[in-house]
């Protein structure tokens, strides 16, 4: 009896489109964190901080929206089928996004 091996589903000739498909989700999930973060860093606060400042909140609010959608789209990336073809690269932009993020929030 012959044993079939399995062909490997991750051709070469594969891996570029495979990469959009792939890449599609992590920019829907990015450009919004993106967003939110810009507009965290583009608030400024009026006046002396106080501890029912709605300026504040918001900034902290965007902020933690913008890095509540890095972790999520980082989770994803952790993903084996992500990994392998995403390549570490992908950890890179949402990492630095959420740490601005968080510094902001914490700033503010």
């Amino acid at each position: 009896m012959t044993r079939h091996l399995r062909e490997d589903i991750d051709l070469p000739q594969d891996r570029g489109c495979l990469r959009w498909v792939l890449g599609v989700p992590l920019v829907l999930l990015y450009l919004p964190a993106a967003y939110l973060c810009y507009i965290a860093l583009a608030m400024t606060p009026d006046g002396p901080p106080s501890p029912y400042d709605p300026e504040r909140d918001t900034i902290r609010l965007t902020a933690g929206m913008s890095i509540g959608l890095c972790l999520v789209g980082l989770l994803l990336t952790a993903v084996p089928v992500f990994h392998r073809t995403m390549g570490r690269w992908w950890y890179a932009g949402p990492f630095l996004l959420a740490a601005i993020a968080y510094v902001r929030a914490q700033t503010a």
